[in-house]
C-alpha cells in the first residue's frame, strides 16, 4: 500500500489516508507500523516514530476531527466544538525535534510530535480558509480533499494518476463507443 500526497496540504494529506469514504473505506492506516511510515513518507519525520496502537486511535481520531472541521467549512456551516478542541490540544504538542547534522536536518518524534504536525498543518489551514480554494475531487466515489492552486482555479481531480485518468479513460471509451454505435 502507498500513501499519496496531491493534497497540497500536510493535514489533508492526512485525511486522505482513509480513501473512498462515501463507497467502500480504504483505511490505510491499519496498523500502528502503517502511521510510522506515513509520518516519515509526509515528511513530518525523517526517523520512524515508535508507535503503538493508542497513538494510532489517537491520530485516527484527530484525523477524523480534522475532516469534519475542513468538510463543515467547505458547506459553510459552524464547526464541532469537540473536533475544535482534539486540534487545539494536538497543536498545543510539542512539534519534531529539528536538527542540523552533516547529512542534512533531521525531524524526528514520537506520535504525539507527529499528532502535532498534523494539528498545526490543520489549524493554519482552517485559519486560511477564505483565502485558499479548497475542493473535494470530482470523481464521484473520491473523498479526498485538495487545495486547488491551478491558475484557473478549475483542478477537478486530486491527482491525474489515480482519479483524473481514470475520468479521462472512461470518457475515451464513451466517446468511442458512442462513434462504433453510430458507425
Amino acid at each position: 500500500m502507498s500513501f499519496v500526497f496531491v493534497s497540497g496540504n500536510l493535514a489533508l494529506d492526512f485525511i486522505g489516508t482513509l480513501k473512498w469514504r462515501r463507497s467502500e473505506p480504504e483505511e490505510l492506516l491499519a496498523t500502528p507500523a502503517d502511521l510510522g511510515r506515513w509520518a516519515v513518507e509526509a515528511g513530518v519525520t525523517t526517523e520512524e516514530p515508535a508507535v503503538g496502537a493508542a497513538d494510532l486511535r489517537r491520530l485516527r481520531t484527530l484525523r477524523e476531527a480534522v475532516y469534519r472541521l475542513v468538510t463543515q467549512a467547505m458547506e459553510g456551516r459552524p464547526w464541532p466544538e469537540d473536533d475544535l478542541r482534539i486540534v487545539n490540544e494536538e497543536a498545543a504538542g510539542a512539534p519534531p525535534r529539528v536538527r542540523l547534522t552533516s547529512k542534512g536536518l533531521v525531524r524526528s518524534g514520537d506520535a504525539g510530535a507527529v499528532a502535532a504536525g498534523v494539528a498545526h498543518s490543520a489549524a493554519e489551514l482552517l485559519g486560511e480558509l477564505g483565502e485558499l480554494r479548497i475542493r473535494e475531487c470530482a470523481l464521484e466515489d473520491c473523498t479526498r480533499i485538495f487545495i486547488d492552486r491551478s491558475r484557473g482555479g478549475n483542478r477537478q481531480w486530486c491527482g491525474m494518476e489515480e482519479c483524473g485518468n481514470r475520468v479521462k479513460v472512461a470518457n475515451y471509451r464513451s466517446r468511442k463507443s458512442r462513434a462504433a454505435a453510430r458507425s
